[in-house]
């Protein structure tokens, strides 16, 4: 004898509308995904050809000749260097911005929060002429090369990272209680000690979603890149426009490159999905 459908569990309906949606969005999502797979499996001829939904001439060397045709693995070294600089300095002083606009009272503080949110409100293309200009003249006076370098690439990243991170980081660190602030300084710990033994542990979730957001903002960025950058210094995702030749261009490479770089990404946002789930939605109920 079958059991009765609880009184709160969801229409049949709702169930099966449900199902339709979710297989329709995964279909939507993958399909270019197996494109891409399934074109990196092919020779150069198949691809520029009439598509096929299944190679028949099924072939991984184009997972070979990535690293041949354009310096792949430079440009790789480029991109794990300046992303992972600018995700360490974005997290290192949001924290400690945030950390001050969250426990203390200062003159400006409104008008800090303030600017610091506004400037997301602004498209980056409106900063790049700017920022090149800046960087210019820095080298013509100084002779500290910013354009062209990983360290100019770092600091324009940090300019529209680093105001997202701390705004971000203000929020979680106001959900955390004061009062565990107070018991670290009962205890004789300072303020640093208070930020470093309490507050941090606390706001790992949100540390790790500032983090995954810089990373992911710098590793993909290509407006920025493609000027502030010399073919020592490009990053993958302008280094993958290296594919396309005045003859030719190689579009089982691009996609086999477009899945090789991707990985380091995947791979992350998997291991760190619980804790940016839990950073995003900080705040959200108090």
């Amino acid at each position: 004898m079958s059991s009765a459908r609880s009184p709160i569990a969801p229409p049949q309906s709702f169930v099966w509308t449900r199902r339709v949606v979710l297989t329709l969005l995964a279909a939507f999502a993958l399909l270019p995904v197996y494109v891409m797979i399934s074109s990196s499996l092919k020779p150069l001829q198949d691809v520029s050809g009439k598509f096929q939904w299944f190679p028949t001439n099924f072939t991984v060397r184009p997972y070979f000749d990535i690293w041949k045709t354009v310096p792949l693995g430079k440009y790789f070294v480029n991109s794990l260097i300046v992303a992972g600089s600018a995700t360490v300095l974005s997290v290192v002083i949001a924290v400690f911005a945030a950390y001050a606009v969250s426990r203390y009272r200062f003159r400006g503080k409104r008008v800090f929060t303030v600017t610091v949110l506004s400037t997301q409100m602004f498209p980056g293309i409106l900063f790049l002429l700017p920022l090149f200009l800046i960087f210019v003249n820095i080298g013509n006076t100084t002779g500290i090369e910013l354009y062209g370098s990983r360290g100019g690439l770092i600091l324009t990243y940090l300019t529209f990272s680093l105001p997202f991170s701390i705004w971000m980081l203000i929020g979680y660190f106001d959900s955390i209680p004061k009062e565990l602030d107070e018991a670290a300084l009962v205890d004789g710990n300072g303020p640093l000690g208070a930020l470093f033994r309490v507050v941090v542990p606390a706001a790992v979730p949100g540390i790790v979603a500032v983090a995954v957001y810089a990373f992911m903002t710098a590793w993909g960025e290509v407006l920025f890149a493609s000027v502030m950058t010399n073919d020592d210094t490009r990053t993958l995702a302008v280094g993958l426009q290296g594919y396309a030749t005045q003859n030719d261009v190689y579009w089982n490479q691009i996609m086999a490159a477009s899945l090789v770089v991707s990985v380091p990404v995947v791979i992350g946002f998997l291991f760190l999905q619980r804790y940016l789930v839990a950073g995003l939605t900080a705040g959200a109920v108090k």
